[in-house]
């Protein structure tokens, strides 16, 4: 089974997903290539994978698409940031007039904080720095460069322990959807359906 995630879905989930996939299927091999939201896209419709999972706001034309569940981006900046004394929340307005750290264009991440400040009628500030994974995002922001924006799944461990601090933000929505995609018929099918079915039901747990 050839499957495609993009790079949070892939570091943060997929791995569970795969384990129990393997428990119940032990006669075949998985196959996870890590990529992102828009190369998901492109593998499914080129036959190269067949499933893929993606985390963006807007859905890659062409394959089917399905919601799987739910995450939701933080903002984040290093202990001694001036936005870790505020007694208010950022307002969207200050977090798209800030040089973030960013992913890649083409990622699910940057696109969903791209779209929710255009759906809050605001533009983004040119990148303070753009990088190609969650991990060189995050060592960014925790050595002090500019506030980030990532997955909670991807800076959980780094907000527990105080490496970096999560900033509230109001007017803005930044939660979206996980989803799951094939080529084909309008439902999955053989093995990319039960992989589909392991990711839907890990999620609700």
């Amino acid at each position: 089974l050839r499957v495609a995630a993009s790079m949070t879905v892939a570091e943060y989930l997929v791995p569970r997903w795969l384990a129990d996939f393997r428990r119940s299927h032990p006669g075949v091999d998985a196959e996870l290539t890590v990529t992102n939201s828009d190369h998901v896209g492109e593998a499914l419709r080129e036959g190269t994978a067949d499933v893929g999972f993606i985390e963006t706001s807007r859905v890659p034309h062409g394959p089917h698409w399905t919601p799987i569940g739910r995450d939701r981006l933080v903002v984040v900046v290093a202990p001694g940031h001036p936005w870790t004394r505020r007694r208010r929340p950022l307002t969207a307005q200050e977090l798209a007039a800030t040089a973030l750290v960013v992913r890649e264009e083409g990622s699910g991440t940057r696109r969903t904080l791209h779209d929710a400040c255009a759906d809050a009628g605001l533009a983004l500030a040119a990148p303070a720095q753009e990088l190609a994974s969650n991990a060189a995002v995050r060592i960014s922001a925790m050595a002090g460069t500019a506030p980030a924006v990532l997955s909670e799944l991807a800076v959980r461990e780094q907000v527990e322990s105080g490496s970096l601090v999560a900033v509230r933000v109001d007017g803005i929505d930044l939660g979206r959807i996980l989803r799951a995609g094939w080529m084909g018929g309008s439902s999955p099918i053989g093995q990319a359906s039960d992989l589909i079915a392991i990711a839907t039901r890990q999620d609700r747990r």
